[in-house]
């Protein structure tokens, strides 16, 4: 391609692996910077998440004073606070709705341009969140997070290992988030209209991820088959329990370990569900 100031961004052939990175470090600085433009819609969403964070934090307060020896779960006043405000921050990083790019690209038949762009779309998708997310930790999540510090006692962390293993856990949650929109947007490539199972994802999202209430308040087997059998609980409810240091270091690592297993198999099934849908795509609209 020529021309003033033409570009293509492509993958170096001289060395695949050093032009894989700087092509996918752009599209995570692209994704970043797009987020830059939103102004007002951060401020909004962060005053938001700070008003519902006051309202969830007394409600689980109020539950923690009427419960027997004032630790519901296993969860003390601190770590319920500790759980809510980063919960809250956490909301806009990890991202649990609001995404249907991908789908409404297969209704309308432009996803058929990503198909010929030098960079697969679940790469180009996978980059431009990682800087969205970049964008909301430093935004988003930061607020929510101090005005909890300063109005209510939250758990400062005892252990070094917490805070490297919490922002492991919240990159893998991302991802795990992520790799389960993926894969719901995609049922557009069948359905030609995800909206029902985005709204499923929504639904089931804030219940079974940990945004509503800890999930150690359900059912222990419940709980238990719900972390094994599903990437819910990975999507908030490791991280947060990581920060508030609800178990032990070596029960905090396995915790994380799920995470992984379940971002790498994730992003493995939306790889072949990706390469099968584009065998047998059907561009709507022309």
């Amino acid at each position: 391609m020529s021309g003033k100031g033409a570009s293509v961004l492509t993958i170096s052939t001289v060395g695949p692996l050093r032009g894989w990175v700087a092509t996918f470090g752009a599209l995570v600085g692209s994704g970043f910077r797009r987020y830059t433009t939103y102004r007002q819609a951060t401020i909004a969403g962060t005053f938001t998440n700070v008003v519902f964070g006051y309202l969830r934090c007394y409600v689980l307060l109020a539950v923690a004073a009427s419960a027997p020896g004032g630790r519901p779960a296993g969860y003390d006043p601190q770590q319920l606070a500790t759980y809510v405000w980063l919960g809250q921050g956490l909301l806009s990083v990890v991202l649990l709705w609001g995404w249907a790019d991908l789908a409404e690209r297969i209704r309308t038949g432009d996803v058929a341009a990503d198909l010929l762009r030098p960079v697969a779309p679940l790469t180009a998708y996978l980059a431009a969140d990682l800087g969205r997310a970049g964008h909301a930790m430093l935004t988003r999540f930061v607020v929510p997070v101090v005005v909890g510090v300063l109005c209510f006692p939250l758990r400062i962390p005892t252990r070094w290992q917490t805070v490297p293993l919490f922002l492991a856990s919240v990159l893998l949650a991302v991802i795990v988030s992520f790799g389960c929109r993926y894969l719901v947007n995609t049922t557009a490539y069948w359905l030609h209209d995800a909206r029902g199972p985005i709204m499923l994802w929504v639904l089931g999202a804030g219940v079974l991820g940990g945004l509503y209430f800890p999930l150690r308040m359900l059912p222990e087997w419940l709980a238990v088959t719900l972390w094994v059998a599903t990437p819910m609980p990975s999507l908030l409810q490791t991280p947060l329990d990581v920060a508030a240091e609800r178990d032990g270091l070596a029960l905090q690592a396995g915790l994380v370990g799920v995470q992984a297993c379940w971002a790498v198999g994730l992003l493995l099934l939306a790889r072949l569900v990706q390469r099968r849908a584009e065998r047998r795509l059907v561009v709507q609209g022309g």
